[in-house]
């Protein structure tokens, strides 16, 4: 798999009984004390990608699908791979994937990921329906969604939408890194769906106003605006991917509970700015509205019909092509 600097080691393990039915959690570094992880023995197979220092525990759960379980681990693969190119490393020491066959059912997989459970810092369960299909997989954002969760320290409710936001805007980006998209059809989607995350009648800021759009869409755009600022601040030498390994190398990972205080100022340090401090200022309890099309205008991104274009001489291209890599030759 492109990116993938790992190794993968088989445990055949024997088919027992069906597993406790499981629910969605809401706050992600709490999980349910009733949903108890199956013993190894109550697995259908299992195993481990070492990543350098760290590792991931893949288990399926007893079940079935049209198309085996060798292409589920290789999409996993393909996730992990997208988080090592993003992040330059795996940042997670210890880390847990459950996929759960899901009878009768098909299409994208669902996610839910929490930290610190049983010895694992991070612990992603993914529902995936026993009749998905390998195109399913392919345009699969959910595994990769999920692991982004994991890099991120745990916040406090009313700071859900950095999580949700961060894994929205990083997701895309990362797969950009390895191939999996090309960097015109993120941009292309961000044009059309940034405009979601703007605040309208009657918000109060991020921290304050918790609607589905803001939370996923306000998040993402917020992740943005520090990317490009940070960007400009440094003359293009960091982005908010520097700021997120600096995060992560500094211990913040899902299993540890960090105000979004000193999660900022971490990311701060690591580039050397004060864009996100400053930004989460002025945006947590108040309606900041963004420019989005002069914004567009000066990333040299062009709406073309249901796409985008790219507009070469464009003033901040240099930024555009260092958020999305390489790619933009594609």
């Amino acid at each position: 798999m492109p990116g993938l600097t790992g190794s993968v080691v088989l445990i055949p393990l024997l088919l027992l009984a069906s597993m406790p039915a499981w629910t969605q959690a809401s706050a992600r570094n709490t999980f349910p004390p009733w949903q108890h992880i199956p013993p190894a023995a109550g697995l259908a197979d299992s195993r481990q990608v070492h990543l350098g220092a760290s590792i991931l525990q893949v288990d399926v759960a007893p079940g079935s699908f049209d198309l085996g379980i060798d292409p589920i681990f290789q999409h996993i693969q393909t996730a992990v791979s997208a988080i090592v190119a993003y992040y330059g490393r795996f940042p997670i020491g210890r880390a847990r994937i459950l996929v759960v066959p899901v009878a009768g059912r098909g299409g994208d997989p669902q996610g839910t990921t929490w930290g610190d459970v049983e010895g694992f810092q991070g612990f992603t369960r993914l529902r995936i329906g026993e009749h998905t299909t390998q195109a399913d997989l392919n345009d699969d954002w959910v595994t990769t969604h999920e692991l982004v969760h994991m890099t991120f320290p745990s916040q406090e409710r009313e700071h859900h939408w950095i999580e949700e936001g961060l894994a929205t805007y990083v997701e895309p980006l990362a797969r950009v890194k390895t191939g999996e998209l090309k960097a015109q059809k993120v941009w292309s989607d961000m044009v059309r769906d940034m405009p979601k995350g703007e605040p309208q009648s009657g918000d109060q800021g991020l921290d304050n106003t918790h609607t589905w759009a803001r939370t996923y869409w306000g998040g993402a755009l917020f992740c943005l605006v520090a990317d490009v600022g940070i960007r400009r601040q440094t003359h293009n030498r960091k982005g908010l991917e520097d700021a997120l390994r600096g995060i992560a190398d500094a211990g913040g990972t899902i299993d540890q509970d960090w105000t979004i205080e000193k999660t900022f100022d971490v990311g701060d340090r690591a580039t050397g700015t004060h864009v996100l401090t400053t930004m989460y200022a002025a945006w947590k309890n108040a309606p900041v509205t963004v420019d989005l099309d002069k914004l567009w205008s000066d990333l040299g991104i062009q709406r073309d019909g249901d796409g985008v274009k790219f507009v070469p001489g464009a003033r901040e291209a240099a930024i555009r092509e260092a958020i999305a890599g390489a790619a933009d030759a594609r």
